[in-house]
């Protein structure tokens, strides 16, 4: 019966209060209700929720009604402190403090139980505020390096050139996917060794014994070759680039978006990518998926790849996204003043895209093995982009979505599409119709989303009330339901 204990969390005490007014004992009230001492006593500390039956024998044996016990508010002050001080001890925060924990008994004054139901509530606070300062100081990383990485157009020099010595060392042919023979060879060179390990924790990609030397990945029935190339350099970065323990929410992100700049320019090394590239560029035909198949890597990371190195050597500012089926940004890149969806505070991670660009009209496509090209209008221009399905069977699914200007769009392959959308504010608005028809009748439930748990995606509050709701799609999709 959990649900009387959350609706009413002080029949214990209420119970306790009504029987010291009668002036009964435990033992009393056992008699005339039939329960035992031990019974009543773990019932009025809380740690038993009685039946419904049994909360009418005590009323009965009280000498009050049902709801004089079912009630959400306690008896007095000292009733109050001591539920409060119990709850408070049962937080992770207090039981963090690695305290011993405190019994309110009899014998415990009143005032000394009001200062550590106090100060515990001060511990709760804190950690909650800490919570949240955590949370400010994220998207403050965030932003900073995704600046930074904007200012310097995702090109890292003195990355590509540790990657550079680094394939001189295991002696790269200069051309072609990285082996897993060179992959071995890059780990030996900086003297770790890998062993593949069943039962790795689920929330790590590897483990390293930094002692032994040992970089452990999963078996290779549960990791594909490519993708365990990627781990293990992922993994190898921060050593090559001699990270440290981060110490904070900024050196933390910043050794990840370098571990995974290493990682992408082992596997997709920069003078061979740029040859390629550079002919796609004379030819006006450039592909992410040309480096794909040359350096074996995914669609995602060789997109990746193309962003770092596209400005640098080419002069094309581009735009990168990956998305999920609803649009939702987990990952982006520009610096061609593509108009991102941003919060408050200018971060875009959660956020959703625009209904009508090439991120979720991708999903549509019938044929998802084929890219997805179109000419976005925007209100800051027009953008062409090719979008691509990974993992398109499976409920992880995302779009990954390059793009570039209008001025810049002939330098691509797929840039012939007669494909034009307008995604002009105008164009997003609703049905005026639909607007009207549905407005008032509408009353949509959110889809939880366990990556966004702190806020759902802001609603557009020009048009919906709704957060995490493309109310559009809910206006439409009513429509069609009438109509049948």
């Amino acid at each position: 019966m959990a649900e009387i204990e959350r609706k009413f969390p002080y029949l214990g005490e209420h119970v306790r209060h009504r029987r010291k007014e009668l002036g009964m004992t435990l033992g009393d009230l056992g008699a005339k209700s039939g329960k035992t001492g031990p019974y009543l006593s773990q019932l009025e500390n809380g740690h038993i929720e009685p039946k419904l039956d049994t909360i009418a024998t005590l009323a009965e044996a009280l000498s009050c009604e049902v709801t004089d016990l079912l009630v959400s508010d306690p008896p007095n002050r000292r009733a109050y402190l001591e539920h409060e001080w119990a709850r408070l001890q049962a937080t992770p925060q207090y039981q963090a403090l690695d305290l011993a924990p405190q019994k309110p008994s009899s014998k415990l004054d009143d005032q000394v139980l009001e200062h550590l139901v106090s100060l515990g509530a001060t511990v709760e606070r804190a950690a909650g505020g800490e919570r949240r300062r955590a949370g400010d100081r994220a998207r403050e990383a965030n932003l900073a390096l995704r600046n930074e990485m904007r200012t310097r157009n995702n090109y890292f020099g003195d990355i590509e050139n540790a990657v550079s010595s680094t394939l001189r060392a295991i002696d790269y042919p200069g051309s072609g996917p990285i082996t897993e023979r060179l992959v071995t060879d890059a780990i030996a060179h900086f003297g770790f060794t890998v062993q593949r390990s069943q039962g790795m924790p689920r929330s790590t990609r590897s483990i390293t014994d930094r002692e032994r030397k040992i970089i452990y990945i999963p078996l290779r029935e549960d990791i594909r070759l490519r993708d365990a190339r990627s781990v293990l350099f992922q993994t190898l970065g921060h050593f090559v680039l001699g990270h440290e323990e981060p110490a904070d929410f900024e050196s933390y992100i910043r050794h990840r978006v370098e571990s995974n700049y290493f990682a992408a320019a082992m596997l997709v090394p920069e003078q061979p990518a740029v040859d390629l590239l550079a002919r796609g560029y004379e030819d006006q035909d450039i592909s992410i998926e040309d480096l794909k198949e040359s350096f074996y890597v995914s669609y995602e990371m060789a997109a990746h790849r193309f962003t770092n190195l596209a400005t640098e050597h080419l002069g094309l500012p581009v735009h990168f996204l990956r998305t999920d089926r609803e649009g939702l940004i987990s990952k982006a890149y520009e610096n061609n003043d593509v108009p991102f969806p941003t919060d408050a505070h200018g971060s875009i991670e959660g956020l959703r895209v625009p209904r009508k660009w090439g991120s979720r009209q991708a999903f549509a496509v019938s044929n998802t093995f084929l890219l997805h090209h179109q000419h976005t209008t925007t209100d800051k221009g027009v953008f062409f982009c090719s979008s691509y399905i990974e993992n398109a069977q499976t409920k992880a699914a995302s779009a990954i979505t390059v793009g570039s200007s209008q001025e810049f769009a002939k330098f691509f392959r797929g840039s012939e599409t007669t494909r034009r959308i307008d995604s002009t504010a105008d164009a997003l608005r609703p049905d005026p119709q639909l607007a009207e028809r549905y407005e008032s009748a509408a009353w949509p439930s959110a889809a939880e989303r366990s990556h966004v748990l702190a806020a759902l995606p802001a609603a557009n509050r020009k048009f919906s009330v709704f957060p995490g709701v493309d109310i559009i799609e809910v206006y439409e999709f009513l429509e069609r339901k009438r109509r049948r």
